[in-house]
């Protein structure tokens, strides 16, 4: 993997330090990654698109990689997260940028287009579509009785619970296994052994290599899980603070990527509200949905060519 050029730098964001690794000059795509990853995530498009002639800028979200991880789950809201990322922008000098998202990082990126629609060109959301706010019940109480208490992000909510869990084992082992996972159903976490770790576990697929998964152990091994982990226990909090838009529209151009094996897309309700209509009726311009066989879902890594076409193809008509 080509990394030489890739620059890295700390800004001064909304009160935080934060870690940004870019590289290129041209219009700015800005990449935002999900749990349990940081800006390493988008290696393989940082490297392209530089190439194609953008300035590609991947920052480690506050709570990961060398970004400052505030302690309390109560600092990881929309509103926190947000204005991390239109700080951000500012102080790339820009006035809009083509955003990309994955996982946490496009439940991210879906905020920042619903707040500041005036600082997104277009948005390509990966794995996680829109999640409109329901006007009367929190999330974390709608998961537990339509999935259960076993249902992950519910197992996520205690404050280090499933930390407690994650330290009885090797770290590059936990991440290994939620990065390859490849179950399509939503994911249970059972009381003994949450990950099923076993020993002389499968080998890594080839899109991830064995020094990709040090580097992310190495940086999950300094900071641990806890920063990622408040994102889901900010989700009811969320819920109360983001009521003004309850209702509300994404207005900017959207493509939305999922593979077929991805979790999410085989979560209750989530193949109805993509193809059925709810999810144009929430995002007015959205162009395309676009759903890749054979593929979970870690999209950006495991097809990466094939997601950098995507974007690169949307992004340029604009």
């Amino acid at each position: 993997m080509e990394m030489e050029g890739i620059e890295h730098r700390t800004v001064n964001v909304n009160g935080i330090k934060m870690h940004v690794a870019e590289k290129g000059q041209g219009p700015v795509v800005l990449f935002l990654h999900g749990f349990p990853e940081i800006w390493y995530a988008w290696r393989h498009q940082i490297v392209a698109f530089a190439a194609l002639g953008y300035r590609a800028v991947a920052p480690d979200l506050r709570g990961y990689g060398d970004s400052d991880a505030p302690a309390s789950a109560a600092s990881y809201t929309w509103h926190h997260v947000v204005g991390d990322i239109v700080a951000l922008v500012d102080s790339l000098g820009v006035g809009r940028v083509f955003l990309v998202a994955h996982d946490w990082g496009a439940f991210v990126g879906w905020n920042f287009c619903l707040f500041r629609p005036d600082l997104v060109k277009a948005f390509v959301a990966l794995s996680l579509p829109f999640r409109p706010r329901h006007p009367t019940t929190k999330p974390v109480q709608a998961m537990r009785a339509f999935l259960g208490d076993d249902y992950y992000m519910c197992r996520f909510q205690e404050p280090g619970a499933i930390e407690s869990e994650i330290a009885k084992y090797d770290v590059a082992e936990v991440l290994k296994k939620l990065l390859t996972n490849r179950k399509p159903g939503p994911p249970i976490l059972p009381k003994e052994n949450p990950f099923e770790i076993l020993p002389n576990a499968s080998e890594l697929p080839s899109w991830l290599s064995e020094a990709d998964l040090r580097f992310y152990a190495s940086k999950f091994g300094q900071t641990g899980f806890t920063g990622g982990l408040n994102y889901y226990r900010a989700l009811d909090l969320n819920w109360e603070l983001t009521a003004p838009w309850s209702g509300a529209q994404v207005k900017v151009p959207v493509k939305f990527i999922v593979g077929d094996l991805d979790m999410v897309y085989n979560t209750l309700g989530v193949k109805e509200y993509l193809h059925n209509g709810g999810f144009k009726k929430d995002v007015p311009l959205l162009e395309e949905i676009v759903v890749m066989e054979g593929v979970a879902h870690f999209i950006n890594e495991e097809r990466a060519e094939e997601i950098n076409s995507h974007i690169h193809d949307f992004i340029n008509k604009f």
